[in-house]
């Protein structure tokens, strides 16, 4: 396998903790220095259909942004179907795998003159089948960065555990990367987090102001979440939701809460509430609410259907209750997509002025 390409492992302390948005940054931060940047995602959980193959969607996101010139299927060599784990215990194929990801691994390296490599969850993801993320980064050869979400104690803990997995593979983290801190708490959290870590042998490399901004679903995301059914074709289902206001109020009352990104979740029955969601688009498109979801699969007749199909913000009809679809909308896990370039500008800043790209070089 190739071992003279640099690469980098970005492993994480749990799911959705930051590795994608770290990964989309460093890239663009790399290409400063390497203008041919390689990424393989070795082990994917969330994958979608690429020309019949299985494909990691972090991997379709870093293709579509930055047009690696590689295969998606060498960028993801390994996609765990629901089987997967019950099939690999039953025949136990480690080593067919490991050499799955050091081919796909050296297509990737070919011709470029850096990779970074993402991994999926914590260190001990994939323990199961003899591919954790601890396993996967040794047999790539590569040196880790951790990251982890915003915070001192927690934070700390956790990275510990990993580390304690990645140091019995014999791995070495270069550093960790502190994700998601509140804006008031920069100063102290960095201030602490550097002593605490290290007292552990680790550096802090970065530290990520939370971002409203990437954690604010879209309508068309709440919408393929619900299996919603789309109403009208005014809006842009792009639009970000910053508030959630269920309609379990009067209409007046409710009026006072139709603000700029709030989506209106409420019964299809409730004609009183919709039309005075449509009363309030009348304002500045700016300051309009991001869409509307009637529940109950209640659909709405007549005139008030028509003057729905012209609304110019989406209004979707789902089956779920409207406590069941603001329990969904809530519980929301929020991916960057290859649309979202408003996200994906406000990433690469981030990581550009807050992370110590020298550094990280120097450790390689």
């Amino acid at each position: 396998m190739n071992t003279d390409t640099p690469r980098v492992f970005i492993a994480a302390t749990r799911q959705n903790d930051g590795k994608t948005t770290t990964s989309l940054g460093l890239i663009a931060a790399l290409q400063q220095h390497f203008p041919r940047v390689g990424y393989i995602k070795p082990v994917g959980q969330r994958f979608v259909e690429v020309d019949e193959h299985k494909i990691d969607e972090d991997t379709v996101l870093m293709d579509s942004v930055y047009r690696l010139n590689c295969p998606l299927v060498d960028m993801s060599p390994i996609a765990v179907e629901p089987d997967f784990t019950r099939k690999y215990l039953q025949q136990s194929n480690n080593e067919a795998l490991v050499k799955k990801i050091q081919k796909a691994f050296d297509r990737v390296a070919w011709e470029k003159e850096f990779v970074l490599c993402e991994g999926s969850g914590h260190a001990g993801v994939g323990s199961v089948f003899d591919l954790s993320n601890a396993q996967v980064a040794k047999i790539l050869g590569a040196k880790v960065i951790i990251v982890t979400r915003g915070g001192i104690g927690k934070p700390i803990d956790e990275v510990c555990l990993n580390q304690a997995l990645f140091e019995k593979e014999g791995v070495e983290i270069i550093g960790v990367i502190l994700n998601k801190v509140l804006g008031e708490k920069m100063d102290s959290v960095t201030d602490f987090a550097r002593r605490g870590l290290k007292r552990k042998g680790l550096e802090l490399l970065g530290v990520i102001p939370h971002q409203s901004l990437l954690s604010s679903p879209t309508v068309e995301l709440v919408r393929e979440e619900l299996g919603a059914e789309l109403l009208n074709t005014g809006g842009d289902r792009r639009g970000l939701i910053s508030n959630v206001i269920v309609g379990d109020m009067g209409a007046e009352r409710a009026l006072n809460f139709f603000k700029r990104g709030a989506l209106l979740i409420t019964p299809g029955g409730r004609d009183d509430i919709i039309l005075a969601a449509i009363t309030s688009l009348d304002g500045h498109p700016a300051n309009r609410i991001a869409g509307v979801v009637l529940t109950g699969n209640v659909r709405p007749t007549g005139a008030l259907l028509k003057i729905i199909e012209t609304m110019p913000v989406p209004v979707l009809l789902a089956t779920q209750d409207s406590y069941e679809v603001a329990s969904i909308v809530h519980d929301l896990t929020v991916k960057t997509r290859p649309s979202d370039a408003e996200k994906i500008s406000l990433i690469r800043d981030l990581i550009a002025k807050k992370v110590n790209l020298p550094k990280i070089l120097e450790s390689l």
